[in-house]
């Protein structure tokens, strides 16, 4: 895709960055939402499969709630998302402990492919340096406005 090219100085960095952050994010947070839901998933679904896939019967439910409810700004229940799971067959827990099915890992890859899509158009025409360097701009101004600039654990 080709767009409009601005010199650097006196109209880029003019812009204000409230209204592109908040562009940005609406498109790249709904164009993720929208390939999860064509596996019926929500984003705290997906958040859920990648943790437990990551360290398989390693995480209850409470402690795995514990970690992704303040990512979530749709209030999800986390209760009835693990029901969901367990009866859709992707989801088994022994001893409390969450693992993935075979048919939850295959959910999972799924649901990877299409948010890789989803990746791949946001980042084209992007390389790794430029994309580096406004994660990095990006955490400076969290940081400089009170937030937690570090790269999420």
């Amino acid at each position: 895709m080709t767009i409009k090219e601005y010199s650097q100085q006196q109209q880029l960095a003019a812009q204000p960055i409230g209204y592109w952050t908040r562009e940005a994010a609406h498109l790249v947070i709904g164009g993720l939402r929208n390939a999860l839901a064509e596996e019926h998933l929500t984003q705290p679904h997906w958040w859920t499969l990648n943790h437990i896939a990551s360290a398989p019967g390693t995480w209850t439910r409470e402690a795995l709630t514990a970690k992704l409810a303040p990512f979530d700004d749709q209030h999800t229940d986390f209760e009835a998302l693990y029901a969901d799971l367990t009866t859709r067959g992707w989801l088994t827990e022994a001893d409390d402990h969450l693992t993935l099915t075979e048919a939850g890992e295959a959910g999972r890859r799924r649901a990877h492919d299409r948010n890789a899509k989803v990746h791949a158009a946001m980042r084209d025409g992007i390389d790794d340096t430029a994309y580096a360097a406004t994660i990095d701009t990006l955490r400076r101004l969290v940081a400089n406005l009170g937030g937690n600039g570090d790269l999420p654990a």
